[in-house]
């Protein structure tokens, strides 16, 4: 691998939006599933990368979330990378418990366009109220 820059630490080099966010992907390691989409802000990308789990910014809370603190589903983290305009991360994770999705399936993205329609393509591995209770 070749360095970027010495100059571009992990928080410079990403291009952060007007509210000093940033788009997090979530990818399953062993398969390459893409399994959600979350916010980052800077603090929690440091504490993502100091941590080793996904650590992320929900804008409807106002505060940051560790991927599983209520569900027990963790994130661990395997790689972290950011794309070549500098503002997508992509978390390559193992997930713990094989659930990413507060629906309690595995990924967020189960549902499939079939013409006008939206289909679902996943069953529901556990009953979110059982994960939340």
């Amino acid at each position: 691998m070749t360095e970027v820059s010495t100059e571009d630490s992990l928080i410079d080099a990403v291009r952060w939006n007007e509210d000093g966010l940033v788009p997090a992907i979530a990818q399953d390691a062993r398969t390459g599933r893409v399994l959600m989409m979350a916010w980052m802000n800077r603090e929690s990308l440091q504490l993502t990368a100091a941590e080793g789990r996904a650590v992320y910014w929900s804008r409807s809370r106002g505060k940051l979330w560790r991927k599983g603190e209520s569900s027990g589903h963790e994130q661990q983290i395997r790689e972290i990378r950011l794309d070549c305009d500098g503002d997508t991360v992509l978390l390559v994770v193992e997930q713990r418990g094989g659930i990413a999705c507060h629906t309690g399936r595995t990924s967020c993205f189960y549902r499939v366009l079939d013409g006008e329609r939206w289909l679902v393509n996943q069953p529901v591995i556990k009953n979110p109220d059982d994960i939340y209770e």
